[in-house]
Formats: structure tokens, sequence, C-alpha cells
């Protein structure tokens, strides 16, 4: 789906991401339920990184980030982070963008004909209302679409991540090579 990059650098120390305000996770994939019918589902499974490639070349678009993921043979998925749900939306129902001709050929040639299954999922995240932790790890996920900061004093712990309560870091877990 895309070219390979080369191997990001992993960072050799506990992290968290940072984002300033209110984000929204976005999920969207699909299920190939009829592998013979390559030709139902192949334009579905290449009109994703078409969509995000336009998206990443539009920084005013909201798209934060994205990941691609296969779950399994017959089931990619792409992890999205958005500045917004209505950035977001905008993006989804504009004329002038590859998703909704993408869309509208969709329903038009596999409707519910069963071939292949699409699907999203939108969190919308409250600021402050999230957890992430990454040790020996190259930036992924919300990290890779933000900004990364030492998972240290009162993001030491994922409920003070999560903006939940202050609590130490268990004792028992520490090490000399581990910033809490």
């Amino acid at each position: 789906m895309r070219p390979s990059l080369p191997l990001a650098r992993v960072i050799d120390k506990r992290v968290t991401a940072e984002i300033e305000g209110d984000f929204v996770v976005f999920l969207i994939g699909m299920r190939i339920n009829r592998f013979w019918r390559v030709d139902r589902w192949l334009p579905v499974f290449f009109a994703m990184p078409r969509m995000i490639k336009e998206l990443e070349g539009a920084p005013e678009s909201g798209l934060l980030g994205a990941t691609f993921y296969l779950a399994s043979p017959r089931r990619p998925l792409v992890v999205q982070y958005w500045r917004s749900f209505e950035r977001l939306e905008s993006y989804a129902r504009s004329r002038d963008a590859r998703h909704w001709p993408a869309w509208v050929a969709f329903n038009k040639r596999i409707g519910s004909s069963g071939d292949v299954g699409i699907w999203h999922e939108s969190y919308l995240v409250p600021a402050g209302s999230y957890d992430c932790v990454y040790n020996n790890m190259p930036p992924t996920g919300l990290g890779a679409a933000t900004r990364l900061a030492p998972a240290a004093g009162r993001k030491a712990t994922a409920a003070g991540r999560a903006g939940l309560r202050e609590e130490p870091y268990p004792a028992e877990a520490r090490t000399g090579s581990i910033e809490v």
C-alpha cells in the first residue's frame, strides 16, 4: 500500500504523546468477504492510500497522522488522528476531495452485495483525557502524529497521563534506566 520507508529510530526511553486540545481517533477498515471478487475489493483497498496521500499534502485538512495495519489478510485497517470531528467530516463530505467519489462508487458498485465490507469508528477525545506510553519504540500511533515527552513525573503512570489522578510510579517496577 505504501512504499517502504527507512526504519525509524528507536527511542530508548519511556515517552508519551502530548497534544493540546481535543482530537479525534478515527479507525477505518475493510473486510474482504469474497477473495475471488478481486474486481470488487481491490479498488476499495487502493482508495485509502490515495486519500491519505491527498490529506498529507494538505496540512490544513486537519489530519494529524495515519498508520496502516493489516489485522489479517482479509482485514486492512487505518488508524487516523484528526484535529477535530468537524475537519474529518468536512473532508468526508467535500465533493472536491477523493473520499466523496470513492464512497459514491462503493455504494453504486458494491452496495450491500456482501463481497467486501467497510467500517469506521470515530472517538472524540477531550483534551487531556488519553493515555499512551512508548518504551524502546520508534514514534508510533499518537506519538508519531503529535510530539513526544518523557513519561515521567505526573505522566509516569497511566492514571496520571489520562489526567485521572496523580500517583507514584510503582517502586518495584523501577530500574536505573527508566526515568520516573
